[in-house]
């Protein structure tokens, strides 16, 4: 058998990115995906002055790689850089940089954008894709001829890419307030891992299912039951009953282990979800932690700027909360609803004999899924299982983190002022959110998150699902990098430890919400722990250390 070798899928320098997508993304979610990334931050990069024509979004291998896209020579094979004379005389002369420098001035002086965004996403989007998720899940599957179906699955696989776009539309108006934040802070000396603390407790989309579970849980605990399955939770009492069938209407939909459609959604894992209640506890109302931090970081303000800071700040919370809300509702669900739909052809095309194993379906190209529903024509079922085994084998390999020429600081020296303002909050944040593209400075060290050395037993997984089939109470979980599909897994960790992820990932900021000890941007750690070590996480020094 051939090895597979990882060529550039294209000119520059493309970058590993195994957070959102581990390894082998499906045909559906790669075409879903990188539509809506390369649709998205193009407009988004063309409305606020960012010098580049959005982001690209490429799969090689079955794993996902990026690169910023260049506003000029995007497509050159050249890897020489242009001269810095010609780099200033762009900036200064060529039309589309002078608009762009004037968009960059506007947002740098304080556009109002992000609290227009704000405001439509409240009164008006957020209203309408809950409904809309509601509706597609409303539809009863089943009940379907295979014709309905397949319109049924078209129409649903517009709304997840159109989902997707606006996911990250979203996505680069709150990237803007965090930036800001991170960047003020960086200007007046204040150390990223002391700023980012001022933002715990922005987070109430986050902790909000935790508040219903906990509140089923104190429910069964006053009932005094041990449930073993779903329907023994149901039997407790009609208001525990009623509480667990409005947690599955709005979150069972939803994938819990991943972003890709190959992942369960949680209504199909109630073995999963009765963890999750059983292990569930009220965070607590009084914790004051982000309000202290603030005000130890507003006396470090000159006096005559703290309504800038208190402004800064503002914006920085409420980006925060409207990021972790937007991503249940833009990708996770519509992509949980998908997959659902998806299945039931499967089932079908399964039962027929047209395909061998249901879950062949999710090796279709969405312009193959039709017309195979409707009339069984299109890939055999030899080629699908083929595919299948192809991306199952995809995932033991072992991926380069970056592929083409080294990478290239971006000149900001040389840009006009506002678009080099502009870059550096870009780059600033994307280092706070996914970590330093450094060797760490020692084995086994990364962003420790907490004040209090953990001992406990490692627990090596490299999706949520995988997690919760093998976590106990107290365990750490150990992991390339958590995403919102891991929010059950860590209400039962004892601590963290992450590969990727800088002091604004969502394992750091987590991390902070629940007290969680953890070390993140562990980039060896997958290297030298094993499942069932026993670690010690020290978060005040950053450290990671085996003790078996």
């Amino acid at each position: 058998m051939t090895v597979p070798t990882f060529d550039p899928p294209g000119p520059g320098t493309w970058e590993l990115d195994r957070s959102h997508y581990p390894s082998g993304i499906t045909p559906i979610m790669d075409e879903l995906a990188r539509y809506g990334a390369v649709t998205a931050y193009r407009e988004s990069f063309a409305r606020v002055g960012v010098p580049a024509d959005g982001i690209e979004f490429r799969s090689v291998n079955g794993f996902v790689y990026t690169r910023v896209r260049p506003l000029f020579g995007a497509d050159s094979t050249s890897t020489r850089t242009p001269p810095d004379w010609i780099v200033k005389l762009l900036g200064r002369v060529h039309p589309e940089m002078r608009r762009r420098e004037k968009l960059a001035a506007t947002e740098i002086a304080g556009s109002g954008r992000f609290r227009r965004t704000l405001d439509d996403w409240n009164h008006s989007i957020k209203p309408a894709q809950l409904a809309r998720n509601l509706e597609f899940q409303s539809i009863d599957l089943r009940a379907l001829e295979d014709s309905a179906l397949a319109q049924h699955i078209d129409t649903l696989t517009n709304y997840v890419r159109d989902s997707y776009v606006l996911h990250h539309l979203l996505h680069a108006d709150d990237l803007g307030p965090l930036g800001k934040f991170v960047v003020y802070c960086r200007d007046r000396g204040i150390e990223i891992e002391l700023a980012v603390q001022a933002l715990i407790g922005a987070t109430p989309s986050t902790s909000e299912p935790r508040h219903k579970l906990a509140a089923l849980r104190a429910a069964i605990d006053a009932a005094g039951v041990a449930p073993a399955t779903l329907d023994d939770v149901r039997d407790v009492s009609g208001d525990a009953a009623e509480q667990l069938d409005a947690y599955l209407a709005r979150y069972g939909g939803v994938l819990y282990s991943g972003y890709d459609i190959d992942t369960p959604t949680l209504a199909e894992s109630p073995d999963v979800l009765l963890t999750a209640i059983m292990s569930a506890t009220e965070a607590s109302v009084n914790d004051d932690r982000g309000t202290s931090v603030a005000a130890t970081l507003r006396e470090l303000v000159p006096e005559a700027d703290r309504t800038e800071f208190d402004h800064v700040l503002s914006d920085a919370r409420l980006a925060m909360d409207m990021r972790d809300d937007n991503r249940p509702l833009t990708v996770e669900w519509p992509s949980g609803l998908l997959r659902m739909t998806l299945l039931e052809a499967g089932r079908r095309l399964a039962e027929s004999g047209r395909i061998a194993d249901n879950e062949h379906i999710f090796e279709l190209m969405s312009a193959e899924v039709g017309p195979l529903v409707r009339s069984g024509n299109g890939p055999s079922s030899g080629t699908l299982a083929d595919r299948a085994a192809e991306r199952a084998a995809s995932r033991l390999l072992d991926p380069p983190h970056t592929l083409g020429p080294d990478p290239v600081e971006p000149p900001l020296h040389l840009l006009p002022p506002s678009m080099a303002k502009m870059l550096d909050l870009v780059l600033t944040l994307a280092q706070a959110l996914f970590g330093a593209n450094e060797p760490p400075d020692a084995p086994l060290s990364g962003t420790g998150i907490g004040n209090e050395v953990f001992v406990g037993t490692a627990r090596v997984a490299e999706t949520a699902e995988e997690a919760i089939a093998t976590m106990e109470d107290g365990d750490v979980l150990v992991t390339r990098a958590t995403s919102p599909a891991f929010n059950l897994v860590l209400a039962i960790a004892g601590g963290l430890v992450t590969v990727h992820g800088g002091p604004m990932s969502h394992a750091a900021v987590l991390s902070r919400e629940l007290k969680l000890p953890a070390v993140i941007g562990v980039e060896d750690c997958l290297d030298h722990i094993h499942n069932g070590d026993r670690i010690e996480l020290d978060p005040t020094k950053g450290t990671v250390t085996i003790l078996d």
